[in-house]
């Protein structure tokens, strides 16, 4: 049995990769906002804003030296409104702040939790990125989303650079566009597909394959 650890846990993928580790007998701390409307059927919750360095302590004093098999960062902002989020019409602080829970978020609560990584044996870590942040898929809508996804996996391969000694394997993840509330209705695929085709990636990522980009049905993707 692992010890899982999976921000933005309330809703959506992050919910959904919940579920399905705790159905499985893996032990699954979920650290999110809004904790107070949590399902308590799937894991132990902790509350965590990742744009808060002082909640992002907290939630990793909460957890003590406990050893962490696997950390998914999930938790971010599709950012300001498309009409304000443009090339040629952008919301500053909007952008400021996307950058702020997508790129900031995740590498400071991987910071905060790296000595629980380092107290396990063969330790992953995963940020859930997106392909719209891929510099190959050249399309222009939601420009703050698109460049904190791009930033984050940079962010992804110098954490596996710099953790491969250690014997930590990192991936950024393209999750698909999911039918969440962040996706919408008109989606390809459903949380459940989504999770699953996750799961089975992080199941095969190691050292021999670390710092690679993945979308959730085992593509490789360029960065």
């Amino acid at each position: 049995m692992a010890t899982i650890v999976i921000t933005g846990a309330n809703r959506g993928i992050g919910l959904e990769l919940a579920r399905q580790y705790a159905r499985e007998g893996h032990e699954v701390i979920r650290m999110m906002r809004g904790i107070d409307k949590a399902d308590p059927l799937f894991g132990t919750t902790v509350a965590l804003d990742v744009t808060s360095g002082e909640s992002v302590a907290k939630a990793a004093a909460a957890l003590g030296g406990k050893p962490i098999d696997l950390l998914i960062a999930n938790a971010g902002v599709i950012g300001p409104d498309a009409a304000n989020q443009s090339a040629t019409a952008m919301d500053f602080a909007g952008f400021a702040a996307t950058l702020d829970a997508n790129v900031l978020g995740p590498l400071r609560v991987i910071q905060s939790l790296l000595p629980n990584l380092r107290a396990a044996k063969d330790a992953k870590v995963a940020v859930v990125s997106s392909r719209m942040g891929s510099m190959a898929y050249a399309k222009s809508d939601h420009v703050a989303y698109r460049a904190s996804k791009a930033a984050v996996n940079k962010v992804v391969q110098c954490l596996a650079t710099d953790l491969a000694e250690e014997g930590i394997a990192v991936a950024s993840l393209h999750p698909g566009w999911v039918r969440t509330d962040m996706g919408g209705a008109g989606a390809d695929i459903d949380v459940e597909t989504s999770a699953t085709g996750l799961r089975n990636v992080l199941a095969g990522l190691n050292l021999d394959n670390t710092g690679r980009f993945w979308a959730y049905d085992g593509e490789a993707l360029t960065w």
